[in-house]
C-alpha cells in the first residue's frame, strides 16, 4: 500500500476511474491546468487530456446542469464545486433535476454523476468557505451523501460514488485534507507533503455506500459521527477514559441503520457529534433513528454536540467547533444518566 493524504487518495480515485472507464470526465473551477484549489485533480489533465479534465466557468449551476445532461446522455461526470458554500446556485439543479430524473422517467434514465465539495472549517477560511451543509442534501430523496474521515475510505467511497448509477454528493472535510488530525483544532495546519496520513491501495477498490465502520469498540456509550468529528470523538474518548464505541457513518444517505441500532442496543447510551449547526442538523435525524429503534435499550437521554446556531463565526472558529472538551463533557454527562 502507498502512504497517502486524503488529497492524494481522492486524486487516485479519479485517476483509477478515468483509466478504467473513458466515460468518466472531471471538471470544475480551476480543476484542469491548475489542478484544483486544493490540488485534488493535479496531473489529471496532463494524463487524460483537456477533453476529459477541464476548467469550467465560475458558474456552479452551469457545472451541475451540464453534468446532469452528460450523465443522462451516458457519461459519468465527476465535478467539483470549489467549496461547499458555493453550491447554493446549483441547489435547484440538484434537487429538481438530478435527484428526480430516475423517478420522472420511470427508470428509463439515470444520473450517474458525482459532485465533489470541500466542506467544513478548520483552515481559517471564514464564513463563505467553511459551512457544513450535509443536512440540505440528506433531506432530498434521490441524492446520496458521502462524508469520509480518512484517506482509505475517501478513495474507496469516491470510486463507489463515481461507479454508482445515481447522483452522489461527496463532501470532503477540508481539515482532513492536509495531514494528521488528533481532534484538536488549535493545532497548526501543516504542509501535506510532510505528513502522509494513511495506507491506501494503489489500484481499484470500493467501500460500499451505506455501510458504517466501527472506529473504536466500546461498551459504555455509542458515539455517532462522520468526517472530521470522528477524530474529535476519538480524542474525547481517549482523554476522558470513557469506554466509547465510535461509529463512523461514512455515508449519511444511505444510512446504516443496522450498525447504529446494534451499537446503541449494546451500550444503552448515545452521543451524536457533527460540525454543522444544531437546529435541523443531521444529528436530529440520528436522534430520531435511535429513539425509534432503541428506546427500550436506552439508559440515558441522547445528547447532541454540534456547531452553534449562528452564521459561521470566523472570529470564534475554534470555540464554534465541537472539540474534545465539549464532546468529553457530553460523554461524562450521558454516563451519569
Amino acid at each position: 500500500m502507498a502512504r497517502m493524504t486524503m488529497i492524494e487518495a481522492i486524486r487516485s480515485a479519479m485517476d483509477v476511474c478515468m483509466e478504467r472507464d473513458e466515460r468518466v470526465v472531471v471538471y470544475g473551477e480551476d480543476v484542469g491546468y491548475f489542478g484544483g484549489v486544493f490540488r485534488c485533480t493535479q496531473g489529471l489533465q496532463k494524463k487524460y487530456g483537456k477533453h476529459r479534465c477541464f476548467d469550467s466557468p465560475i458558474n456552479e449551476s452551469g457545472i451541475v446542469g451540464t453534468a446532469i445532461g452528460m450523465a443522462v446522455y451516458g457519461l459519468r461526470p465527476c465535478v467539483e464545486i470549489q467549496f461547499a458554500d458555493y453550491m447554493y446556485p446549483a441547489y435547484d439543479q440538484l434537487t429538481q433535476e438530478a435527484a428526480r430524473i430516475r423517478y420522472r422517467s420511470n427508470n428509463d434514465f439515470t444520473v450517474p454523476m458525482t459532485v465533489r465539495m470541500p466542506t467544513g472549517g478548520g483552515i481559517f477560511g471564514g464564513q463563505t468557505h467553511s459551512q457544513s451543509p450535509e443536512a440540505l442534501f440528506a433531506h432530498v430523496c434521490g441524492l446520496k451523501t458521502v462524508i469520509p474521515s480518512n484517506p482509505y475510505d475517501a478513495k474507496g467511497l469516491l470510486i463507489a460514488a463515481i461507479e454508482d448509477d445515481d447522483p452522489v454528493i461527496f463532501l470532503e472535510p477540508k481539515r482532513l485534507y492536509n495531514g494528521p488530525f488528533d481532534g484538536h483544532y488549535d493545532q497548526p495546519v501543516t504542509p501535506w507533503k510532510k505528513h502522509p496520513l494513511g495506507e491506501v491501495p494503489d489500484g481499484h477498490y470500493v467501500e460500499p455506500l451505506g455501510k458504517a465502520a466501527i472506529r473504536r469498540e466500546g461498551e459504555d456509550v455509542t458515539v455517532l459521527a462522520y468526517g472530521t468529528m470522528v477524530h474529535v470523538a476519538e480524542a474525547a474518548a481517549k482523554e476522558t477514559g470513557v469506554d466509547a464505541e465510535i461509529i463512523d457513518l461514512r455515508t449519511i444517505v444511505p444510512l446504516d441503520f443496522e450498525a447504529i441500532e446494534a451499537s446503541v442496543r449494546k451500550t444503552g447510551r448515545c452521543v451524536i457529534v457533527h460540525e454543522a449547526t444544531r437546529t435541523c442538523g443531521f444529528g436530529a435525524e440520528l436522534m430520531a433513528v435511535v429513539q425509534e429503534g432503541c428506546f427500550y435499550h436506552l439508559e440515558a437521554p441522547v445528547i447532541r454536540v454540534t456547531g452553534w446556531d449562528t452564521p459561521y463565526p470566523h472570529a470564534h472558529e475554534w470555540t464554534y467547533f465541537p472539540g474534545p472538551a465539549r464532546v468529553g463533557a457530553a460523554l461524562k454527562k450521558v454516563m451519569e444518566g
